[in-house]
Order: structure tokens, then sequence, then C-alpha cells
């Protein structure tokens, strides 16, 4: 009786440790990445980088951040800047928004900036998304329609604006995106606003 005790005992034993690797590598987990930035700045001198969550941890969470409103001189003014960042799941996402965007001087404006962006994971493959969406935008005095992502628009003295710019890259279990509501250059001029970047790798 006893034998036969043991010999379960061990049999039982021998299943367990046969079964336990497979059982580690079906639980695997997907790891995140993701920052969310209302307004970054380099221009005619000055630095900045307002409502940044900072990178999010590859093991996920949620990081928000904002700041009531930003005005410098000739560069950017904005009200209610919030972003936001988290992962967890089968998905990241990231979002960033400002209210009354105003740079250089009126050159470009809109009451209402946003983005956001999604990496997702389903059945082990990766995918990326994201949109743009400004309400009121003005260029140069001209309204603006977007549309399609990556707009464009050349202006005098080797400005550049881009509108709902967006960069992305997925294929097997990595997925990325970054999108750029507004992103102006120009001679000694980088500003970005509204930015949201998400990323995904599935286990």
């Amino acid at each position: 009786m006893n034998e036969k005790r043991a010999s379960m005992i061990a049999i039982c034993l021998t299943a367990v440790l046969a079964v336990s690797p497979a059982v580690d590598f079906a639980q695997g987990t997907n790891t995140f990445s993701g920052e969310a930035v209302a307004l970054k700045a380099n221009a005619l001198g000055v630095s900045l980088a307002l409502a940044d969550t900072g990178a999010l941890p590859s093991s996920g969470g949620n990081l928000n951040t904002s700041v009531a409103s930003v005005n410098v001189a000739g560069i950017a003014s904005a009200n209610t800047l919030r972003s936001s960042t988290s992962g967890s799941g089968s998905s990241s996402q990231s979002q960033a928004t400002l209210l009354d965007v105003n740079l250089l001087n009126g050159l470009v404006a809109a009451t209402v900036v946003k983005s956001s962006s999604t990496a997702t994971c389903s059945g082990g493959q990766a995918s990326a998304s994201g949109n743009a969406q400004l309400v009121g935008l003005t260029v140069a005095g001209q309204s603006i329609l977007v549309s399609n992502p990556n707009l464009s628009i050349s202006l005098p003295g080797g400005i550049s604006v881009i509108v709902n710019q967006q960069t992305s890259s997925s294929g097997g279990n990595a997925g990325s995106i970054t999108v750029n509501a507004l992103h102006v250059t120009g001679p000694s001029i980088d500003i970005v606003v509204a930015s949201a970047q998400s990323d995904i790798t599935c286990s």
C-alpha cells in the first residue's frame, strides 16, 4: 500500500514539473511604453516641456499631469493643459489636450487641441492607431480643416506646420505610434503641441 502511494506521489510530482514550464510561458505578460506631453518647445532660446507625464514603466500603470495655463511671450500660450498615459492588460493608451492655443504671436491658433494614441495586442499580434482633433484651427489667418494625417503647410520664413503628425510601426508582437496634433518648425523653432505616444510588446 505504501509502495503504491509513494508511486502515485512520484507520478504526480513528475506531471507537475513537466507542466510548470508551459504554464509559466502561457502566463507571460505584455510590456508597455508611453508618454504624453501637452506642450514642448525649443524656440528662440527658450526650452520647455509642460504637462509631461514622463515615461510609462514597462509594467504599465497610469500617469496623469496637468498645468492650468502657460504664456511665454512670442512663443506660446494655452490653457488647461492635460496629459495622461496608461498601460494594462492588452493595451496602452496616451492622450494630451489643451485649450486656447496660440503659437508665435497668433501665426498658429486653435480653440481645442487634442491627440490620442493606442497600441493593442490581439492573439499575440500588435497594432497601433491614433488621431488628432483640432477645433478652430487657423494658420496664418486661414481656417484649416483637418482630415488626413500629416497635413503639411509651408509658410514664409522657412516655417513649416504639420497637422495631425503621425509616426507608427507595427509588425509581429510589437506596435508603436506617436501622434503630434501640431508640429511647428523653422529657424531656431521647434514646437510640438499635444504629443501622445503609445507602445506595446505582446507576450
